[in-house]
């Protein structure tokens, strides 16, 4: 996970929302968004 930019990550949290993927796997980006403490509403939604 370290190696994605803040922006990916939060480009990648967004899109699995949006194709409904694992919660797992949605659970473990935003618990890489809580741990860099990232606000998401910083980012622009590019996905």
């Amino acid at each position: 996970m370290e190696i994605l930019s803040d922006e990916l990550l939060i480009d990648a949290y967004h899109a699995a929302i949006q194709l409904s993927l694992e919660s797992e796997f949605i659970k473990l980006l935003a618990a890489e968004i809580k741990r860099r403490q990232i606000n998401p509403d910083h980012y622009r939604i590019t996905a």
